[in-house]
């Protein structure tokens, strides 16, 4: 065992021993006790414990939770305890907080299992620490146990301990256990209805996520937050800025993640009003340095065809993520602006940022929208040689459209049957819009055929190989497919546009008479036309 205690820093000269000029033992004892911080430190304190007949009692417990959490010390930590005659439940505690806030929370477990052999009786915080340990480590197993041991000991009534094991269960999928607990619980607050809700919009169950919201009888930010988020996972952007309206009417205001949740709301429904809104309320609430709503103002404001303003949110950004020049790099492309795009992932390799998948998706579109083939191959093999990102089924897609865009419809037609992936309707509706363009009926079948089978009920795939043949004068073959959609109850989708007045979203359908102000807007658009 080591002994030697240079590494540590020695107390003034004025604490030595007047005889012998040395360090007063019972000084040097306590400066010990007080400075050591590392387990080094640690062991050479105990060494000196031994060598002076100090006993171990001496040693500040809490000081030793905090050094042995710096590195792997359960092993020792278990020795420091069975030289310490019935050590009271702080001292454990102190050391079970440690190991379940350190970088190996089973070391909390295995200590309160240790701590049932000295019979010692846990307490609410000893079970919160394990319970926190254990949720670290998704441990339902041990979980189970301590929520054994919190009805065993009459604290049922805890409500902290009860969301925590609630808690757990939830993220482990345990849903049957995680709702007989909850309804099984005599008390409830904000935090346990929020936990039920978020494993339900984590999983999907958006009706079921909004029957519970309703339920509540309190909410938090963080309540209308998780349902405004679930709403737009769920792609159900109306919904979701609706239910916004309702939190400003109930006075709440909204932190930074219901701001970009709202925002990516505006950015599907092009609610623009609302964005531009939203960023000011943004401004004025200092969170203007968050960059995730930096991000999703950039894609608000391309989706709602405002180039310039996703240009200045980009600009004034002070810190940048790959998804911050992923979305600009995107929109530039998305708005015609492909050379701008090329140049700003230039400026983006120059600055040492790595590019992920999202970004060559954009560069990929940008090449296709220019016709930038030979940059287009080269940025498909650069993705996955230079930065091992293996492609997606959007990279294939954008290249099938780059290669038919270019009037390479049988290169584009290999590489599809080359995919080592299985080509979707996107993959093929791009071949498909190739062939309208440079009028491939052969291709243009073959592709139809395969969209036909992976969805049926699209009208737009009919009518695309039906004006193709319209084009060739193959009249015979124009009716042919136009009798296939009417077998088949394939219908042409009516257009339909939509506008937000006063928060209230009005959608339009050709054709549709069933509008309340139906008539009043027959009258205007004989106006306007």
């Amino acid at each position: 065992m080591l002994s030697t205690v240079t590494s540590l820093h020695l107390p003034p000269l004025n604490h030595t021993d007047s005889h012998t000029h040395r360090p007063n033992s019972q000084n040097l004892t306590t400066h010990l006790l007080h400075n050591f911080s590392s387990p080094l430190e640690l062991k050479q304190l105990h060494a000196h414990l031994i060598k002076t007949n100090t006993p171990l009692t001496s040693l500040p417990l809490t000081r030793i939770a905090f050094v042995c959490s710096l590195n792997p010390s359960f092993c020792y930590a278990q020795k420091i305890f069975k030289h310490l005659e019935n050590p009271e439940i702080l001292a454990w505690n102190s050391c079970l907080k440690a190991f379940a806030e350190g970088n190996d929370p089973i070391d909390a477990v295995m200590l309160f299992y240790q701590l049932q052999s000295f019979h010692v009786l846990p307490d609410s915080f000893t079970l919160s620490f394990v319970l926190k340990a254990c949720t670290r480590l998704l441990d339902v197993s041990n979980g189970r146990v301590l929520h054994g041991y919190v009805e065993k000991l009459g604290f049922q009534s805890n409500l902290f301990l009860m969301n925590m094991i609630l808690n757990l269960y939830a993220l482990c999928g345990k849903v049957r256990d995680a709702w007989l607990l909850f309804d099984k619980m005599s008390q409830r607050d904000v935090v346990t209805w929020n936990i039920m809700m978020t494993q339900l919009v984590k999983r999907g169950d958006i009706k079921e996520a909004y029957d519970l919201f309703s339920r509540m009888p309190e909410r938090s930010v963080r309540s209308w937050t998780l349902m405004i988020s679930g709403f737009v996972q769920c792609g159900k952007p109306k919904e979701a800025i609706s239910l916004f309206l309702e939190m400003e009417e109930a006075g709440v205001r909204p932190n930074e993640v219901t701001v970009v949740a709202v925002l990516a709301a505006c950015a599907d429904l092009g609610d623009l009003g609302l964005g531009r809104r939203i960023h000011e309320y943004s401004n004025q609430s200092g969170f203007s340095r968050n960059v995730r709503i930096s991000n999703t103002l950039i894609e608000m404001y391309v989706k709602c065809g405002c180039l310039e303003d996703a240009c200045t949110v980009f600009d004034g950004m002070k810190e940048r993520t790959v998804v911050s020049w992923s979305a600009m790099i995107a929109g530039l492309a998305m708005h015609g602006q492909a050379e701008e795009a090329l140049r700003l992932f230039s400026r983006m390799i120059q600055i040492g940022m790595d590019p992920n998948d999202v970004t060559f998706v954009g560069l990929l579109h940008a090449c296709s929208h220019i016709g930038f083939v030979d940059q287009g191959r080269e940025f498909f093999t650069s993705m996955t040689n230079d930065y091992g990102i293996v492609p997606r089924i959007e990279h294939y897609g954008c290249m099938v459209d780059l290669l038919s865009r270019a009037g390479l419809l049988q290169e584009a037609y290999e590489f599809i049957m080359n995919m080592p992936i299985k080509p979707n309707s996107v993959v093929w509706g791009a071949l498909l819009g190739g062939c309208k363009v440079h009028g491939n009926i052969e291709l243009a079948e073959e592709a139809t055929k395969h969209l036909s089978e992976l969805d049926p009920l699209n009208d737009g795939y009919y009518v695309v190989l039906s004006n193709i043949y319209a084009e060739a004068q193959r009249w015979e073959d124009t009716a042919r497919v136009r009798k296939l959609m009417r077998d088949r109850g394939v219908k042409k989708t009516p257009g339909w546009s939509s506008i937000t007045v006063d928060g209230v979203i009005h959608e339009f359908v050709a054709g549709d008479e069933a509008h309340p102000q139906a008539q009043e807007i027959f009258q205007m658009w004989e106006k306007l036309v």
